[in-house]
């Protein structure tokens, strides 16, 4: 995850996810071999607009693992536990620069169908 986030201390980083636990129902998933390959954070909950959904707010796989299956093993996981917790859709937000990690999205048969907005307020 460290990857994905380097702005997390390592001290900070599981006092940050056990809080996020508790207040959000934020959750780790991770895949090994012998080591840790892939990690994904992710998050299941509820809108009044579209009903029950799994969003996904990390999805990782090792820089020296990346193209060998690892992340679509996880991200194909997450599916299923969607699927398992009666969720109608699987989301997530990804970067407008992280290409490559669309092309991956597209390719797992997601549908880009919404802008996200944001505004820095510090």
């Amino acid at each position: 995850m460290a990857e994905l986030r380097p702005h997390i201390q390592r001290d900070e980083f599981l006092p940050l996810v056990k809080r996020l636990t508790e207040i959000a129902g934020f959750q780790l998933a991770y895949l090994t071999d012998s080591e840790v390959k892939a990690v994904a954070g992710f998050r299941i909950s509820e809108w009044l607009a579209s009903g029950k959904y799994l969003e996904i707010e990390d999805l990782v796989a090792k820089t020296d693992e990346r193209s060998k299956g690892y992340g679509g093993e996880l991200f194909d996981w997450l599916v299923e536990h969607a699927k398992q917790n009666n969720c109608l859709q699987l989301r997530l937000v990804s970067r407008v620069s992280r290409l490559d990690a669309h092309r991956f999205y597209l390719r797992k048969g997601m549908n880009l169908e919404a802008h996200y907005f944001s505004m820095n307020l510090k």
